[in-house]
């Protein structure tokens, strides 16, 4: 046996496959549902369940619960569609998608690429804005709970939050060197443990406050009209409480790239279904006790951010653990989200210039006890004025619950909805007015309208907020 014929032995198994190589040339894939599964969860479970109670106080006990679990359905159901659309053709040869953007030029192409583009990178770009505005709103909160511990809770306890922005800014900026999504799997479990820990801090205090009262808060209907808020007010936050939630469930915008990340065989599709299911059962769960457990804690006084709206003060060591979790789960969930846009810009990048040193070459840096890390000097650049972009209109804008609104209305329907639905339409051949496309036409109708008034009530918000806000003190 020749060198050659070795070479090809290790490079090749019996059924004629690359054992280095996917079947598009790229290398192994090994992603698997359980790595989807922490991905799909750092993204999901993110700073939107901390919202939930202050939700569901706006909509009540009987619309709260019922809305949750609509979302997970439309969310559960869309992804599924989405995951059929990874490969053109044959689900287990055909050609692979490896951005939602490709999926969308594969299926529907024409305008509707360039539509989709924009709304895609778009949100992830205001979700990277949410996030950082969310990380600091915690580290805030811990300086203001120990503040609170030592000079009692009637003390004013003001703490800027720029310094934190711009501390969490800088922590972005190193994290984002991390060159693609296949290497930041480990940040995404650290994360995903993160989540849980918050979740659960906060679901155990919400228990532990209805225990101590012995009462159930809140009523069928929500936040009482005259009392706390006036009728128009009422609707414009029952709208918002839509967008809310809607963000608590959106991270179809990034399905694609997760699902380019699992080896095959069972199919991409197959496993990604599996880790959806897996991933929205165990959110929607968490969402259900956080925010009816939040609700019946604190009823019409619902705070917009459970763990650091002071609805609790004690045990103060205990919110400042779940506080820190949620930063450190945040700079994971940053990082998931940014990386399809990172990855976009660097490829156009390649594509307009291929012969720039600047862009293709990569540097190797020393690391003891490691590999060499490849710095690539575009990347370095490019990505480092996207955080601190990002940062600084943080520092603008630092409105939590209307900003998480905002992103939920915009992305919802065309991401999680519309594009999944028609791309399914055209992959599966539905033949038009069939009684199948008529359902997937009401669907998309009713999350249109949805989305459109949640967009209303957080835009309202936004217009409140900004009449008593002054730039950089809050």
């Amino acid at each position: 046996m020749t060198m050659a014929d070795s070479a090809f032995d290790v490079s090749v198994n019996v059924y004629g496959e690359s054992k280095c190589f996917d079947d598009d040339g790229r290398l192994k894939r090994t992603g698997s549902v359980w790595t989807a599964s922490a991905h799909i969860i750092t993204a999901v479970i993110g700073s939107g369940v901390l919202s939930l109670a202050w939700a569901t106080a706006q909509l009540g006990w009987v619309a709260g619960p019922t809305v949750l679990l609509l979302f997970s359905f439309v969310t559960y159901y869309t992804s599924a569609l989405l995951s059929d659309c990874y490969r053109t053709g044959d689900p287990v040869t055909g050609k692979r998608n490896y951005t939602y953007m490709d999926a969308v030029r594969a299926n529907l192409g024409g305008f509707q690429v360039k539509i989709c583009g924009v709304i895609q990178y778009l949100n992830l770009f205001g979700v990277a804005i949410g996030y950082t505005i969310a990380s600091s709103i915690s580290m805030v909160a811990v300086k203001r709970s120990d503040c609170f511990h030592k000079h009692g809770h009637q003390a004013t306890c003001h703490v800027s939050s720029t310094p934190y922005i711009v501390m969490f800014g800088v922590m972005e900026i190193i994290f984002s060197q991390i060159p693609d999504f296949d290497q930041i799997s480990w940040l995404s479990i650290v994360a995903a443990v993160m989540s849980f820990t918050y979740s659960t801090i906060g679901l155990g205090l919400g228990v532990a406050q209805v225990a101590e009262t012995g009462k159930i808060e809140g009523s069928l209907t929500g936040i009482s009209i005259g009392t706390e808020v006036t009728e128009m007010q009422k609707i414009w936050r029952s709208f918002q409480a839509l967008g809310a939630i809607a963000f608590a469930y959106s991270y179809s915008l990034i399905l694609i790239e997760i699902q380019d990340t699992l080896k095959s065989p069972p199919t991409e599709a197959k496993t990604m279904k599996r880790a959806t299911l897996i991933s929205v059962a165990v959110t929607t769960v968490f969402y259900m006790l956080c925010g009816c457990f939040g609700y019946a804690a604190f009823g019409d006084q619902s705070p917009g951010n459970l763990l650091t709206g002071f609805g609790f003060y004690n045990p103060y060591w205990l919110l400042d653990i779940a506080n820190i979790a949620i930063v450190v789960h945040l700079v994971g969930a940053y990082q998931v989200y940014c990386q399809p846009l990172f990855a976009f810009v660097e490829k156009t990048a390649a594509d307009w210039y291929p012969d720039s040193k600047i862009i293709t070459k990569e540097i190797d840096v020393p690391i003891p006890g490691c590999k060499p890390f490849k710095l690539n000097l575009f990347r370095l650049i490019w990505r480092t004025i996207f955080v601190i972009i990002t940062t600084l209109i943080s520092m603008l804008m630092p409105f939590f619950n209307d900003v998480v609104g905002i992103l939920g209305a915009f992305g919802f329907w065309p991401l999680t909805v519309y594009f999944p639905v028609e791309m399914y339409i055209v992959q599966k051949k539905i033949p038009k007015w069939s009684g199948r496309w008529i359902c997937l036409q009401i669907l998309s109708g009713a999350c249109l309208v949805i989305s459109i008034a949640a967009a209303a009530g957080s835009f309202a918000g936004v217009v409140s907020d900004l009449q008593v806000y002054r730039p950089f003190k809050s």
